[in-house]
């Protein structure tokens, strides 16, 4: 599970990193020799797609998404469990349908391309499509983890350090 979450870290990391490159490269050349890189735009807002997508899984594994605690505070260690578990189960009832519309639109983009360099589209959204699938399946493996009352890598690694 560790190689898996921290293959889906690296992917998400990578094209944060693209866009920061995308995005500083333009500016350099536009203000030093007045030329765009072509598709920069475009370029920039698929790769941030993909970025969120993979984004989302890990946010849905390690439940880091914003959340409102009022509740959970209030209850006993069994009722913030089921609470948790209603949480991933609503979660997972939001972003299986999402995933499979993803799909959907990636198998429906033909022959969409970019502006400037005609970059099939169908390239960057079965990524991001991909990412989408990713955190359907951690939403799953949080569920579980939550249903059986397990801790996640997470909760393991903080209960040995006593963080």
């Amino acid at each position: 599970m560790r190689r898996l979450l921290a293959a889906i870290e690296t992917v998400a990391a990578v094209f944060l990193l693209l866009i920061a490159l995308l995005t500083a490269g333009n500016v350099a050349l536009r203000d030093l020799l007045s030329v765009q890189i072509p598709d920069w735009f475009d370029g920039s807002k698929l790769l941030m797609g993909i970025a969120l997508f993979w984004g989302i899984a890990l946010a849905t594994y390690h439940a880091s998404h914003i959340c409102v605690d009022i509740v959970w505070e209030h209850l006993g260690r069994r009722g913030r469990r089921w609470l948790d578990v209603a949480a991933g189960a609503v979660t997972l009832a939001f972003l299986a349908p999402m995933a499979w519309m993803v799909w959907v639109k990636v198998l429906g983009s033909g022959t969409q391309a970019t502006t400037d360099l005609r970059l099939p589209l169908v390239w960057f959204t079965s990524i991001a499509a991909a990412g989408g699938v990713a955190a359907v399946v951690l939403a799953l493996v949080r569920l579980v983890l939550d249903a059986l009352g397990h801790a996640t890598l997470e909760e393991h690694a903080e209960a040995r350090d006593g963080s």
